[in-house]
Parts: structure tokens; C-alpha cells; sequence
């Protein structure tokens, strides 16, 4: 019995009755791809606070990330294109009530674009970026994406585009392909059938199915399964086109727009010394052809999803050009001294932070942004060089963000901005979905888990902190005892999160002082 009624012709094999998640994701941020550029040898784009920029998000969804962006750059012109009129119209409708006048959001087949009237409405684009769309595409989409890049990407401009990579989903192929065929016979609704299509995937992997026992990806996937929402389960992998991809061929193709690779978004992958053992580096040494270079990199790591950058028309400079421009760059410490992570693991091992360099340096950072050239003349440095070094391992380990300038109290739109989407967006299962707070001067949204978006909108909203209240209403339904565990984590939250919303310029002076 086939039941694949969620296929809709439109859709075209694509996932449309059950809309994809909101989020953020900081590999797309200007001023994230702006570092990788750099870290690459590549000088990016020119970017200042007020200077105009152009920005073009590809299969945008609900068009959070692309209003995050623009509600914290009021000087960008942002553009978003999306398949589905559900996502566009969610979209159009935040923009329109958190008064963002600069986001425009875009219904549109990629594959058809170009030919399309509604081309011209789309600005030549200094960023753009492609998160979760390549990978899930038929071949007519990424021909149209790859025109659209070569015809809307100004030369000089940057390309960002995530994709699930091989040769790390091998072993996971058959998994996909059984859930995706299994759900598609057994329930009607998307949703459903990943939920079904993964019972069958789970009761094979019981009876010790070969394909399925013994192989740490589809273990994993399986647990991550265990914990992630239904709708982004569905668009991951009951989409008929789903097909990972090596590096090589991504970087073919973007080379039909004229777009060279130039370094990972994932800024730790761009340091071998992090993400290689001595054998293997000594075996990459003997290249110097950057996809072979890459091709033994995914060789060695489990490297499920690639975040590749890719300029159009790469201008290279030279290590002091490089260290200069990274001196200029400013700071934001993301966490408490206290909660820096002095020591993480890295696909190469084991890596530390060095405490006598690193610590005068966070030091400074908790006391508010620092231009990484006055976090280097810092007096008590061990050394005063390697910019490349700081920036990377406290902006690669998530620790630390890159700004354009110093933060101010959140402007009206940006409380505004803020307190909509927690409205629109909070429910009790997606707490811990990745998304931001939009902020004032610093030109980047604030990474955080939903339920910061939640505690800094009410705060702004009610200015005295109220967690029980707070904890009642997302645990409306569960016992006393959970809504009791979820208001000391809200408390929590508060005590250690909102000095730093207040430090980036996220949360008003306003209400820190009613804390």
C-alpha cells in the first residue's frame, strides 16, 4: 500500500505539508564568513558599521536568521527565497509586525529563477548562503542555484553552503533510504512517516540487520533521533532527492559560478593541527591542490556536514595583510570567565587553551568587547602575535563572536523583533532549537537556545524576573516537580545569561538593574 500523499506535485519529491523548523545558525552571519575568509588567506568583503551590505539567503524558511540579520543591520538590504509560500508567508508576516523594512522575502523555484521575472527583484548579493538546501535538492535546483549564484554573487563575494558530505554518510545511506521508503508505505502525513519509518529502522537494527549493527553513524543518528523534533527529522530525511555529497563535486559545481573554495565555517577545521593526527598530516603535506587536501581531511574525520566558503573571484593576501585586517576584528566574550572551556576535544584529540595567554585575554573580553590588536598588546601576553590563533580557537570553540563595533542598549525594533519571535516561535519541546537575540551596534544576532530567547523577551516585556510564572507556562501540563526543576534552570539562565545578553546588546540597562 503506498501512501506518499505528502509528496505534493508541487513539491516536486521535496518535504511542503509540514514546515520546516525556525533557527539560527551563526556559520551564516557576514561577520563569521568575513573570519573564515581571513583565516583562509582570502580578503572578504568590506564590512563597517552603517556601510550598506547585501545579503541573500537561499531556502530561508521562516526567514528568522535573514530577520535576525536585518533587524541588527538596519543599513543591509536582506533578501530571502524560499520554495515554500507557507515559509514565505510566515516570513512576510514576522517582517511586517516587527516593523523590519529592510528584509524582503521572496516565493521562487531555484531551478526556474533566472528565467523568472521576479529575478530582477532579487540585488546583487556581497554574502550569500545556502544552510541545509543543497544536499536535499534534485539536480534541476542546483543547476538553478549555481545560475542564480553566478548571475547574483558580486565579484569578491562571499558563498556559504552546507551540505551533508560523504564519505562520512556511507554507512548511513541505507538507513535513510529504509526510513524515507519504509514511512512513505505506512503513513500518509510526513511526519508520521519518519516517526513509523523509524520504528522499522530501529526494530531492524534489534534484529541485528547487517547494515544496520556495528557502525557508530547510524548509532549515533539513531540516539540523536531519540531527541529531536518530528518536523526536522521530516525534512532531513523523507525528502525524495536526498543525496550527501564529496567535496570535490560541490566545489566543481560552484565553479560554473566562478566561486572558489577558501576555507570551512567551521573555523576549527581550517587549523590541521586540530583536526589531524602527524601520520595524516604528514600524508596531506604532500599536496597542494586544496580538494585533494580536502578529500584526505574527510577521509579522516567524521565530518557529517560540511560548511564550505566559497568567494567569487578570490583576491589572496599575504600573512601580514591577513594578521592586520584580524586585528581590526572585535570581540565579544559569549560566556562568564567562570564557564570558559579551557580544555575541549578536537578531531585531532585533545585541545587547550593556553592560560597565560588566553586568560588576561578573557579577562578583558568579560569586561566588555575588545579589538583583538588591544587584546594583543595586553601586558601580561606571554606573546603579542597571532591574531589567527585568538580569533579562531575562542570564535571556533563557540566561546567568543565576532562584532562590528561595540554594542548599545537594544533599540525599540530590536525589543520589538525579539519579543515576537519568542512569542511566535517558544513551545515546551523546542527549548534547546538554536536560534538568536537580535542586538544593537554589534551587527550580529546573539546565539542562544530558545529558552533564552524566551527569558531575555520576558524580561524586557515585565522587567521584574518571575521564573515561577515563567516555568508554569512552559510546562503547562507536566508535574509540579518538572515545572519546579524548569524554574531553578530559568533562574539559572538569568543569573548567568543576562549580564552577557546586556554586555553584546541584546538586553536593555533596564532591566540587568531589576535583577
Amino acid at each position: 500500500m503506498q501512501l506518499n500523499a505528502s509528496k505534493s506535485k508541487w513539491g516536486s519529491g521535496y518535504v511542503t505539508d509540514i514546515a520546516y523548523l525556525p533557527g539560527y545558525y551563526r556559520h551564516q552571519s557576514p561577520l563569521h564568513l568575513r573570519l573564515a575568509c581571513l583565516l583562509g588567506g582570502v580578503s572578504p568583503p568590506n564590512l563597517s558599521s552603517g556601510s550598506p551590505l547585501c545579503y541573500l539567503e537561499l531556502g530561508c524558511g521562516h526567514g528568522f536568521g535573514a530577520l535576525a540579520l536585518a533587524a541588527c543591520n538596519p543599513s543591509w538590504r536582506v533578501t530571502g527565497i524560499d520554495f515554500n509560500p507557507a515559509h514565505i508567508a510566515a516570513a512576510r508576516g514576522l517582517a511586517a509586525q516587527a516593523g523590519i523594512t529592510n528584509a524582503r522575502f521572496i516565493e521562487a523555484d531555484l531551478a526556474t529563477l533566472t528565467d523568472d521575472h521576479r529575478a530582477r527583484e532579487v540585488p546583487e548579493a556581497d554574502f550569500a548562503t545556502l544552510h541545509g538546501l543543497w544536499s536535499w535538492v534534485a539536480d534541476p535546483v542546483r543547476v538553478g542555484i549555481v545560475r542564480l549564484l553566478a548571475t547574483k554573487v558580486r565579484p569578491g563575494g562571499v558563498v556559504q553552503v552546507s551540505y551533508n558530505a560523504l564519505p562520512a554518510w556511507q554507512g548511513a545511506l541505507g538507513m535513510q533510504r529504509l526510513m524515507r521508503e519504509a514511512g512513505e508505505r505506512l503513513a500518509a502525513r510526513s511526519d508520521r512517516q519518519v516517526d513509523v519509518g523509524l520504528e522499522v529502522v530501529r526494530a531492524l537494527a534489534e534484529a541485528k540487520a547487517f547494515h544496520l549493527v556495528g557502525l557508530p553513524l547510524v548509532e549515533s543518528l539513531l540516539e540523536h533521533a531519540k531527541h529531536c523534533q518530528l518536523a526536522y527529522l521530516t525534512h532531513e530525511y523523507m525528502t525524495e532527492a536526498w543525496r550527501p555529497c564529496f567535496h570535490t563535486d560541490v566545489a566543481a559545481a560552484m565553479s560554473e559560478a566562478k566561486l572558489d573554495w577558501v576555507a570551512s565555517a567551521n573555523l576549527l577545521e581550517n587549523f590541521t593541527s586540530l583536526t589531524l593526527r602527524d601520520e595524516a598530516r604528514t600524508v596531506l603535506a604532500r599536496f597542494d591542490d586544496p580538494a585533494m587536501r580536502e578529500l584526505i581531511k574527510d577521509m579522516c574525520l567524521p565530518r557529517g556536514l560540511r560548511q564550505d566558503v566559497f568567494v567569487r573571484g578570490a583576491h589572496h593576501i599575504c600573512p601580514t595583510e591577513r594578521d592586520y585586517a584580524l586585528g581590526q576584528m572585535m570581540l565579544g566574550l559569549l560566556r562568564s570567565e567562570a564557564q570558559v572551556a579551557w580544555e575541549f576535544e578536537v578531531p585531532s584529540g585533545h585541545a587547550a587553551l593556553e592560560r597565560s595567554f588566553f586568560g588576561p585575554i578573557v579577562a578583558s573580553l568579560e569586561q566588555g568587547p575588545r579589538r583583538v590588536s588591544d587584546l594583543l598588546a595586553l601586558p601580561d601576553l606571554p606573546r603579542h602575535d597571532n591574531p589567527s590563533e585568538l580569533v579562531g580557537m575562542l570564535v571556533g570553540s563557540e566561546q567568543a563572536l565576532p562584532l562590528l563595533t561595540a554594542p548599545s542598549d537594544p533599540d525599540p525594533r530590536v525589543i520589538r523583533f525579539n519579543g515576537l519571535a519568542a512569542k511566535r516561535f517558544v513551545r515546551q519541546g523546542n527549548l534547546n532549537t538554536g536560534m538568536a537575540l537580535a542586538t544593537s551596534g554589534t551587527g550580529a544576532p546573539l546565539p542562544c537556545p530558545m529558552l533564552d530567547l524566551f527569558v531575555a523577551a520576558r524580561l524586557e516585556e515585565e522587567r521584574a524576573p518571575d521564573s515561577a510564572s515563567w516555568a508554569a507556562v512552559l510546562g503547562a501540563g507536566h508535574s509540579q516537580e518538572e515545572q519546579e526543576r524548569l524554574r531553578g534552570f530559568i533562574d539559572r539562565v538569568i543569573a548567568e545569561r543576562a549580564p552577557i545578553w546586556h554586555r553584546l546588546g541584546a538586553l536593555t540597562a533596564g532591566c540587568l538593574s531589576a535583577l
